[in-house]
């Protein structure tokens, strides 16, 4: 799974010195198309003051709801897997731009209101938030306990305006919740990993008004002017470069129903629906629900050879899938009674029986076939692999999560005995398959192949492979296109013109 999170509002404070009259800490910018970073010192004077420092913070909250609405059912924050990492976008235009400093990004207590001002020349836009205002509740201010954001503290502390540790209950005691990257040209865009805030705020330890960004530590405070850091705000032109939160999680499935081979471990799996939608067997007069570990057995059976498995209701992470078993399993080609099949064809067929835990009721009943290991000591090139999506749409909707459908031909030409009666031919199943998306128009790749934390990665079913696109990472009126990458046989394989291009509507 990779989800892209949109902020919900941005905006930048300041207590920038205007026209050498008065600090702009009352002036709001919520509403300009940069994010503004600078720290000046000595660069204007004001009357009656010796403070000679000048300087802005970042404020920014995004949407968490569509990661909520996913926890405790196919998302597990505390997997592995999962990561969450902040970008912003560098809009360097050739303006004068700092080098080696730091950004530091903590999480707020406060709330705040993003404002309508655009005026970020005079800063004669008045409006909350800004150096001295959080928000406007029931028509009151609300100022920040210490201005520009900067009252720090320890989570569940009052009077602070930003989270600098806390204790998250996870067995690790207080923790610093703050996050740093280090910039040595100054153009670089910011990426940062916050998957302890997000998950904190998810889970409810954190409160959700979200993050502030600054110079970190002295870079703030130190005798030097650092102007200007310029990242692209929610406002910007440019959708893709606006800030989001990007999400990785690997929930892919892979059912090897169709790629059993012996003497290696794999994954047969059983899906069951009422009325079309997913739920868990019933099972008995009192139609109790089949669920959690070892709770389903499954028997496979070819001649006289036999053996009986302990099945479970399928987890991702350590959330039960609804309606979903599995169960793991690997068969010698050793084993004496299956040795003349393999020897003759290659693979074994076995019949499959999902039943009763006790094994006195049938739920369903199958086969499979089991093949021998490939090997060759000649052929290392991989296999002409074909690769198109069979159900892609030419619209979806932003809201939408759409599964897609991905058949794989080897198209390695190969002597086929006629037949009268048509056959359909599968579509070859794969462990390493990762998809893309990329904007028609100008080839910006907007999820890319993660071979790391592999959420891109395909899964797999009796039908073949396929995988869950959710579109609301995507922007509207846009053409998007999906790529695919393949790992065979030590050559990664890229498939471009896999179907149409499709639109967010």
């Amino acid at each position: 799974m990779y989800k892209i999170l949109k902020p919900l509002k941005d905006t930048y404070i300041t207590n920038k010195i205007v026209s050498d009259k008065f600090r702009a800490t009352d002036a709001n910018v919520g509403q300009a198309g940069t994010l503004d970073l600078f720290k000046m010192f000595a660069e204007s004077t004001l009357n009656g003051s010796s403070s000679l420092n000048e300087l802005s913070r970042l404020l920014i909250k995004f949407d968490l709801a569509p990661l909520q609405s996913l926890t405790g059912s196919i998302l597990d924050i505390s997997h592995d897997s999962f990561k969450c990492t902040l970008k912003l976008y560098d809009v360097y235009g050739g303006q004068s731009c700092p080098s080696n400093f730091k950004m530091i990004v903590y999480p707020l207590s406060k709330s705040f209101d993003e404002g309508v001002g655009m005026d970020v020349k005079t800063f004669s836009h008045l409006d909350s938030c800004n150096f001295i205002t959080s928000s406007i509740q029931s028509g009151a201010p609300v100022l920040w306990n210490t201005s520009g954001s900067n009252a720090f503290g320890i989570l569940g502390q009052s009077n602070i305006d930003i989270i600098a540790s806390g204790n998250l209950q996870n067995g690790s005691g207080v923790v610093n919740l703050f996050k740093t990257q280090s910039f040595d040209t100054g153009e670089e865009d910011l990426s940062i990993d916050i998957t302890t805030i997000v998950s904190a705020t998810i889970a409810g330890l954190l409160p959700d008004h979200g993050l502030r960004l600054s110079f970190s530590g002295t870079n703030e405070t130190d005798e030097k002017t650092r102007f200007v850091k310029r990242f692209a705000s929610r406002h910007a032109s440019n959708v893709h470069k606006r800030p989001k939160i990007l999400v990785q999680y690997d929930n892919s499935e892979h059912d090897h129903q169709e790629s059993m081979f012996f003497d290696l471990t794999g994954s047969i799996f059983l899906r069951n629906y009422h009325r079309g939608q997913p739920a868990n067997i019933l099972s008995g007069t009192a139609a109790v629900q089949m669920s959690g570990s070892e709770c389903i057995t499954l028997k496979l059976k070819s001649g006289s050879f036999s053996r009986i498995l302990s099945a479970s209701q399928h987890k991702i992470g350590k959330n039960y899938v609804t309606g979903v078993y599995s169960a793991s399993f690997a068969i010698s080609s050793l084993e004496t009674s299956l040795t003349g099949e393999i020897n003759s064809v290659g693979s074994g067929t076995f019949k499959v029986y999902w039943l009763s835990k006790d094994m006195n009721i049938a739920y369903h009943t199958g086969s499979i076939v089991i093949n021998e290991i490939t090997r060759s000591s000649f052929d290392s090139s991989p296999r002409r692999l074909s690769v198109t999506m069979t159900n892609q749409r030419s619209q979806y909707r932003l809201g939408d999560k759409a599964r897609i459908r991905v058949h794989i031909a080897d198209m390695t030409p190969v002597i086929v005995k006629a037949r009268k009666t048509p056959r359909e031919k599968k579509s070859i199943i794969t462990k390493e398959m990762f998809y893309r998306v990329i904007d028609a128009r100008t080839n910006d790749v907007i999820i890319p192949f993660d071979t790391v934390k592999r959420s891109t990665n395909l899964s797999s079913d009796g039908k073949g492979m396929f995988f869950d696109l959710y579109f609301d990472a995507l922007s509207k009126g846009r053409g998007y296109k999906i790529e695919f990458l393949v790992k065979e046989r030590g050559v990664d394989l890229y498939f471009k013109n896999t179907g149409n291009v499709f639109s967010v509507i």
